[in-house]
């Protein structure tokens, strides 16, 4: 089997899935893709990479947390 050309060369393809997109996540992607000029494959491969962390750190009974710069306010993130 020969590997199929479209990925960067740092990229090797595992498994190929087609997913089905409700309309508010599929502007979300294509407003990611004009601001960061990364491919949707790599942008749906950094999301499940960040959702996988979060679940991990979850499980481990850890917080997640973003503090905001300009007012130093932390918020928990949490997936439900």
């Amino acid at each position: 089997m020969t590997p199929n050309p479209s990925p960067s060369p740092r990229q090797v393809v595992a498994e190929r899935i087609t997913v089905g997109l409700v309309p508010r996540v599929a502007e979300q992607l294509q407003k990611l893709q004009e601001s960061t000029g990364l491919s949707k494959t790599d942008l749906v491969n950094r999301a499940i990479s960040v959702y996988e962390f979060l679940e991990t750190e979850a499980a481990q009974g850890n917080d997640v947390m973003v503090r905001k710069h300009d007012t130093g306010e932390t918020l928990i993130i949490k997936i439900l």
